[in-house]
């Protein structure tokens, strides 16, 4: 059964810079994939409308949000690798500066309750203020942001269609991209329309083999068809001296969260290399030898990753390669080409 949230509102006329110009919002439909869990964001205290949502991905689009004119949110997020930064292990910002993680993706944030890969944020309209004031990535700057919306018509015009009182203000501007972040769902892999029982979802025999060892090895923390439990553990990679990320304990400063990051959804994982929190493994392959034969013990190590004073998941090398078949039903193409969120 899929859920659809489809808000509607009366809204005073809007009217563009010619007064000869009516303009009226219009609500977007906002549905629930039957496989997917319960929606977590709040979505009627922001419903997504036509505007909003179109206010939303210029702002994401736009580089002139950063110091240097150049790094938008999208320089990080690219549509086509399930809006990863791909190749890139690490993010890169204004001025060629390099952070220390990985990009995520920002696929089915609706249904998260904790963004970053500690967690830093827990809602998802205030997420975009992390990395729009990193130093490292876009350097922005609130009042300098505004003014330049507030010179722009086309802002001026999206701002007063979008919200009732059209003020081009911060609220505003993190509601619009939350719309668009919210409105972002990949939910129509190959293996959507299997769970879904829809047409194009057959699944070959090595791709089913892999989807049981995963249930059987790999749900625990890739859980639902999110494929996350939206949890932070340790997974064992070994810690990097140069940089000695020390995970969550940034956040929390308790000292059972020291290496632990969130467990990232595997959806597109085909397109979204390197993975791990540093980008530090490049194939899939990689991950799965880290899993089986790399495991570094430490004092806050996931325990299922340390059973009986075995370090790591048993896989042989047929099970890594029907894990790797069933992980690749996970691409959604439609999502990926979907002209609604491109530029």
């Amino acid at each position: 059964m899929k859920i659809k949230y489809l808000v509607f509102f009366v809204l005073p006329l809007m009217w563009s810079c010619s007064k000869d110009e009516v303009y009226v919002d219009v609500p977007l439909e906002f549905t629930v994939p039957s496989n997917f869990p319960p929606l977590a964001y709040n979505i009627a205290q922001n419903p997504p409308t036509q505007k909003g949502f179109e206010l939303g991905k210029k702002i994401f689009y736009d580089g002139r949000l950063s110091s240097d004119g150049d790094i938008s949110c999208s320089f990080c997020h690219i549509q086509q690798n399930a809006f990863t930064h791909h190749v890139h292990t690490v993010s890169h910002g204004v001025n060629n500066a390099t952070g220390t993680r990985n990009s995520p993706s920002i696929q089915n944030m609706a249904f998260q309750t904790q963004f970053m890969w500690d967690g830093a944020a827990d809602n998802l309209d205030f997420q975009p203020v992390i990395p729009l004031l990193s130093a490292i990535e876009m350097n922005g700057n609130f009042g300098n942001i505004i003014t330049m919306m507030k010179a722009d018509p086309n802002y001026v015009l999206l701002f007063g269609q979008a919200f009732p009182n059209k003020e081009i203000n911060t609220e505003n501007m993190f509601k619009a991209l939350s719309q668009f972040m919210v409105m972002n769902v990949s939910a129509n892999s190959r293996f959507d329309k299997y769970r879904r029982n829809e047409s194009g979802g057959t699944l070959t025999t090595e791709e089913l083999t892999g989807y049981g060892i995963f249930n059987a090895k790999c749900a625990t923390c890739h859980a639902t068809d999110m494929f996350t439990d939206n949890s932070f553990r340790n997974n064992g990679i070994a810690v990097n001296p140069l940089v000695n990320d020390i995970g969550r304990y940034r956040l929390t400063q308790l000292p059972q969260d020291y290496y632990k990051f969130k467990v990232p959804s595997l959806r597109n994982v085909e397109l979204t290399a390197p993975y791990m929190h540093d980008g530090r493994f490049g194939t899939l392959e990689s991950v799965l030898n880290h899993y089986s034969n790399a495991v570094v013990n430490s004092a806050t190590l996931d325990p299922i990753l340390n059973q009986n004073g075995t370090l790591g998941i048993p896989l042989s090398a047929t099970e890594k390669t029907q894990i790797i078949a069933f992980l690749k039903t996970l691409t959604d193409y439609q999502y990926l080409s979907d002209t609604r969120f491109s530029e």
